[in-house]
């Protein structure tokens, strides 16, 4: 069932046109997330939505009939509103801030009833604010007057709930817990929200859809994965990205890359031993960091293969699920050549990737320090009978330097600058293997 229509919508400040032919449909349960660069009309959209600013052309519909055509009484029994600025201006209790969100709810010169007292007091519950209810809300931190403001429109029972940018007053804890409980609403209430988000990752892992703004019109609209690409996000916010699934939470996440980067001639070239989208992030770091990055071998499909053509990383690939051949394991063997350290992630070996460990041996061999990312124990990614955990515990007797977490990394390959000498392994550096 369609809750909410836009219907052809264009908005202007004075004689500047900030929207043009916004078409949406928001049906019962959906969480719709705006996305957009700055000045692209997101907010804008929410206020001619919210009755604030009148549409120049098109029209709003609630269940039908135009909100302009409405009163605002009317509006606000149906719809309800969590604004950017959450400042009170009188120096009400929060219970009193609360008990606002039921005005719509009541007569003329009617007092509140047992029943919006109770109607408030669930509010606050859910957003984790009963505590507060006897403090002034000018007492409360940015945050918990953020979720005070969020009871308040709860308290209204909506339809339809407008967030403008919710998260921007709360830390991560309340984030999570205001994200999960707008969710469950939709799922469970029939709420239907429409949410202006800035941050991509919380859009991608909340919102059934989303809508991208550019220049004041929409520029796609639909699932997360249908939004949220990486050449979607070069062309309306103008940074490469790197999108992938999140493998806890099932949803997208999105990686920006930094616009510029740190010269790499100050710091030498790492080659990756990776795969699978265990060297993504760490190849992101060491680039940042300054470092030269080359990577072998990538089957073409490989994600961390995608994170190279981003990074503009020189790679030898293979074809897609295809073992190594001897012409890419010869390639991968001159990238040694310029190499000064070489890292291995905890990436899954296969019998068609194994021979990737012989080019970390062959490093040894060399004298080019080598570092093994060994979060994840060999075994638990050994599909190979056992070879490839032998040849990790080969490495480690070869002098591979062991790393427990990927992002101890850079600032281990720093400090090997700085001395000029290769580390000894740290403390918090510890190998799993016996």
């Amino acid at each position: 069932m369609v809750t909410l229509s836009v219907n052809g919508v264009e908005c202007r400040y004075g004689s500047m046109k900030v929207l043009s032919g916004i078409e949406l449909e928001v049906r019962t349960g959906d969480f719709i997330g705006i996305i957009g660069p700055n000045g692209s009309g997101k907010t804008t959209l929410l206020r001619s939505i919210s009755r604030v600013l009148k549409p120049h052309v098109g029209s709003i519909l609630i269940d039908k009939a135009d909100v302009y055509s409405l009163k605002p009484l009317e509006v606000a029994k149906k719809m309800a509103v969590v604004p950017q600025d959450s400042t009170v201006g009188f120096n009400f209790s929060v219970m009193d801030v609360v008990l606002m969100g039921r005005n719509p709810h009541l007569g003329r010169f009617q007092m509140e009833t047992p029943k919006d007292v109770e109607v408030a007091r669930k509010a606050m519950e859910l957003t984790n604010t009963w505590y507060l209810a006897d403090r002034s809300v000018h007492e409360l931190s940015g945050g918990e007057r953020q979720r005070v403001i969020f009871a308040r429109a709860l308290a209204q029972e909506p339809k339809i709930l407008l967030l403008d940018e919710p998260m921007s007053h709360l830390d991560l804890i309340n984030q999570l817990e205001i994200m999960d409980l707008v969710k469950g609403l939709c799922v469970k209430n029939g709420l239907s929200v429409l949410a202006v988000i800035h941050d991509l990752n919380m859009a991608a892992r909340y919102c059934d859809m989303i809508l991208m703004l550019k220049d004041g019109q929409v520029f796609a609209l639909g699932k997360a994965e249908e939004v949220l690409t990486s050449e979607n996000i070069r062309s309306v916010f103008a940074v490469d990205a790197i999108v992938r699934k999140n493998l806890v939470t099932n949803s997208l996440y999105v990686i920006p890359l930094s616009p510029k980067r740190n010269s790499c001639e100050k710091k030498g070239t790492v080659h990756m031993i990776c795969g699978a989208g265990t060297g993504t992030l760490l190849m992101k770091a060491l680039v940042d960091e300054g470092y030269n990055v080359t990577a072998g071998v990538l089957n073409l499909l490989d994600s961390d293969f995608e994170a190279c053509e981003l990074l503009k990383i020189a790679a030898v690939t293979e074809a897609p699920f295809s073992p190594i051949s001897d012409k890419s394991h010869a390639l991968n063997l001159e990238m040694l050549e310029n190499a000064s350290m070489v890292v291995v992630t905890a990436v899954p070996f296969g019998f068609g990737n194994l021979r990737n460990l012989e080019v970390a041996k062959e490093a040894l061999k060399r004298g080019i320090p080598t570092y093994v990312i060994d979060d994840v124990p060999v075994e638990k990614r050994d599909f190979t009978n056992g070879e490839a955990t032998r040849l990790i515990l080969e490495l480690k007797e070869m002098g591979a330097i062991f790393v427990k977490h990927p992002y101890d990394l850079p600032s281990l390959l720093n400090s090997s600058i700085n001395t000029s000498t290769v580390p000894a392994e740290p403390t918090n550096l510890a190998g799993h293997l016996k």
